[in-house]
């Protein structure tokens, strides 16, 4: 065990992590010349085509007699259940930082999860050989941050692969693992997916014990049993061995049949001797983003359902439950992690299943408490009860976190509070601030971080937690189109602003809803109380037109005939209402 060291590498999004990852692999010769390609462990379409890492993905390496087991951990907010479950499975972190933009906001989070779970860290700084590169600034921001000193940081080049071999010997030269003597198994779950011909695959890290092939493995928070079909190690392909050892990190195939039967964060321990309790830290992750999603046409909905089946058997976090709308027929209700996990499903099912689909609005889930006590969770606005038997609406809010260069500080503060949110403080890292703030989850869903990026031109990095339900002053705001109550477009909104959204979208909903042979009024209302009201003109057809006398009488007499017709079809037409009617919220310009 002391020739074995665990590692991963943290960073903000596209700080080079994948990068210097295929160097070490390079320089390990875990992979030959001829099978390299650039983000090696990126391996879905959708991450290479993106630049970043969705999922992630561990490898082990050989160097200089030493066994090292890297994980490349995803950087973005929404999987940072994962990054901590990552970094409970190594004992050394090392902390990427790109030379050209320095400190960002999931540099700082990510940091603070490593120190949480007591790691080791190397500070590098990647992308020296660039022409913008400013490594002693970037120097002073680490040294600040993390308290070390000049000669602790490394500087390489993951393009060039200059100097990544010091990082590795950094690695060895740390303390090995301590060993413990226990009869017991317990191995955590750091990751897991489906393959659709062998069945679910963990990545695990063994803490004691060992598991061999063909072991009966129980997994203690699911409470659910399994076989070890096959162990052993990814180089970064499969590479079976006959058992895994304490202080090991590699792979499990096993006969289940869905991830919900072993989440990340679990512990797996042996049928025949299980462990007395699971290792610290496993929690189930509970969705905060909901979207209803619609196939265009309602053939396609058996098509969506089963999409959606087969992506949640690899994905635990991704729950769904059907949905009907009058307007747009059946669908399925999806909660998701983050805006982010929302964007890559979304494209998923598009690319991977070729359906054609409406999102709609993402909303939040709110807990409703009746008269009677009872608490509802609800999903949708179109969900909430009766307004007489609510007693109160709580509503998640968030604690965020943004750095920003220090002259844009004004323009972000303004926009925190145009989101009903307040600062509850303000440090600086060298020539950055750090701002810290509190604000309404349902507010930083539609385009707080469009609007963030363009007050700051692109400079400010922006991270969040979830923070609790509090009280709020909450209604719900439904449209009507023609009369019609249109349940898909129903918000929840905090009554100060109700107004300002019922304006804002009727007025955008007169520009995407197509005019029709009569008058059509768009409104939005609390309750019975109509707080905004747009009007889509008719087309008017000229009557008059075959009368070539000038007798008014008989051009009033068509016209009313006109005027009854119109009056008709009000009462009977159909609107037929575009699928970007149902968007219309998530753009605000």
């Amino acid at each position: 065990m002391d020739k074995i060291r665990n590692f991963c590498i943290i960073a903000h999004i596209d700080h080079g992590k994948s990068t210097i990852a295929d160097r070490m692999m390079e320089l390990t010769g875990t992979v030959s010349k001829r099978e390299m390609k650039s983000q090696l462990l990126d391996s879905m379409e959708l991450e290479q085509e993106k630049g970043i890492t969705i999922k992630l993905a561990p490898v082990t390496m050989q160097w200089k007699g030493y066994t090292l087991n890297l994980i490349d951990t995803p950087g973005h907010v929404d999987f940072s259940y994962e990054v901590s479950r990552s970094l409970q499975a190594v004992e050394t972190a090392v902390l990427v930082v790109d030379a050209t933009q320095g400190i960002q906001a999931q540099t700082l989070a990510n940091v603070y999860l490593a120190l949480e779970q007591d790691l080791t860290i190397i500070p590098v700084i990647n992308k020296i050989d660039l022409p913008a590169a400013d490594v002693e600034r970037v120097a002073a921001q680490i040294i600040n941050l993390l308290g070390c000193s000049r000669e602790e940081i490394i500087e390489v080049s993951g393009k060039t692969g200059k100097n990544v071999d010091l990082i590795l010997d950094r690695i060895i030269e740390l303390d090995g693992i301590e060993v413990i003597n226990s009869n017991q198994t317990r191995a955590l779950i750091f990751d897991s997916y489906f393959d659709d011909y062998r069945g679910v695959v963990l990545y695990v890290r063994v803490f004691e014990g060992e598991i061999d092939k063909n072991a009966e493995i129980m997994m203690m928070a699911a409470d659910s049993k399994g076989l070890a079909l096959e162990v052993g190690i990814l180089t970064p392909k499969m590479t079976p061995r006959e058992s895994l050892k304490a202080g090991e990190i590699g792979y499990i195939v096993t006969n289940l049949k869905t991830t919900r039967e072993a989440k990340v964060g679990d512990t797996v321990t042996l049928v025949k001797e299980p462990a007395k309790e699971a290792l610290p830290g496993y929690k189930n992750v509970l969705p905060f983003v909901y979207a209803g999603f619609f196939p265009v046409s309602n053939d396609q909905y058996k098509e969506l359902k089963e999409a959606v089946e087969k992506l949640s058997l690899s994905d635990s976090a991704l729950r769904f439950e059907p949905e009907n709308s009058p307007v747009l027929g059946f669908g399925l209700r999806i909660g998701f992690l983050g805006l982010l996990h929302m964007d890559i499903i979304k494209e998923r099912l598009e690319r991977e299943f070729g359906l054609d689909l409406i999102v709609t609005n993402p909303s939040t889930n709110y807990e409703v408490v009746m008269n009677n006590g009872e608490i509802l969770e609800i999903k949708s606005a179109s969900d909430l009860p009766d307004a007489s038997e609510i007693k109160e609406i709580r509503e998640p809010w968030v604690k965020g976190e943004i750095i920003l260069p220090k002259e844009m500080i004004g323009g972000v503060l303004n926009l925190i509070n145009a989101k009903r949110g307040h600062q509850t403080n303000l440090s600086y890292i060298e020539d950055r601030a750090v701002i810290d703030f509190e604000a309404p989850m349902a507010n930083l869903l539609t385009d707080f971080y469009d609007q963030l990026k363009s007050v700051t031109s692109g400079y400010a990095s922006f991270n969040y937690e979830l923070n609790g339900y509090r009280v709020e002053d909450l209604v719900r705001v439904d449209f009507l189109v023609g009369g019609h109550k249109m349940d898909a477009l129903s918000v929840m909104a905090h009554r100060s602003e109700a107004d300002g959204i019922g304006r804002e979208v009727t007025k955008k909903l007169k520009e995407v809803i197509p005019r029709q042979n009569y008058e059509v009024a768009l409104q939005a209302a609390i309750g019975a109380r109509i707080i905004a009201r747009e009007t889509i003109g008719a087309y008017r057809k000229d009557v008059t037109v075959k009368i070539h006398t000038g007798d008014r009488d008989r051009k009033a007499k068509l016209l009313q005939k006109q005027k009854r017709g119109k009056a008709r079809m009000k009462r009977f037409g159909k609107i037929d209402i575009p699928s970007e009617a149902f968007t219309v919220m998530l753009k605000r310009d």
